[in-house]
């Protein structure tokens, strides 16, 4: 039996937050997130996804098959934790608008190169939105190899602040990221 090797960081973020929840309010299977996969060879050792978001600048390799891609990069070099900043907020609105497109093709796996900071932001936006606390936010967000505590307290600040503001329908996203649509 041949081992799957897994991109970094990767991991199935409702199973995550099972450490946190008897009953994760994200399904397994749903939402997963890591780092780049250009050396997985099929959509399954990657779990399957229907819809792959690349936070990365460049484009993805687009050589899984039966998968979606979109691809959803920052304008430039902005400091993605800083999430205060409009250019920032703007790039977060548009990563997840994705995850409210009508026929989305789930679970969706969200990524950038290690998996870890313009992902971990997205993914602390999306639990934000759905009404995960603060506490679990950052801890799903510290599984990552190399997280920086300081940088996510500092993105999730700016999320709690910028996310009431944006007249967003968080209630399309809690049942898209839930499955209840």
């Amino acid at each position: 039996m041949s081992a799957t090797f897994r991109p970094a960081n990767y991991r199935d973020v409702g199973e995550a937050l099972g450490l946190w929840f008897d009953v994760s309010p994200i399904p397994a299977g749903r939402l997963l997130r890591g780092g780049r996969f250009d050396l997985m060879t099929t959509a399954r050792d990657l779990g399957s996804p229907g819809t792959i978001l690349n936070l990365r600048r460049g484009p993805d390799p687009g050589h899984l098959t039966g998968v979606e891609y979109v691809h959803v990069a920052a304008d430039d070099d902005v400091e993605n934790y800083d999430t205060r900043q409009r250019r920032v907020r703007s790039w977060l609105g548009k990563a997840l608008s994705v995850l409210v497109t009508p026929g989305l093709a789930w679970p969706v796996y969200v990524h950038c190169t290690s998996g870890r900071d313009r992902t971990g932001v997205v993914i602390a936006a999306a639990l934000v939105a759905i009404g995960v606390p603060r506490q679990v936010v950052a801890e799903e967000y510290m599984l990552s190899d190399g997280a920086d505590a300081i940088a996510i307290e500092r993105a999730i600040d700016g999320i709690l602040e910028w996310l009431p503001s944006t007249g967003r329908d968080l209630a399309r996203l809690r049942a898209a990221l839930t499955g209840e649509r």
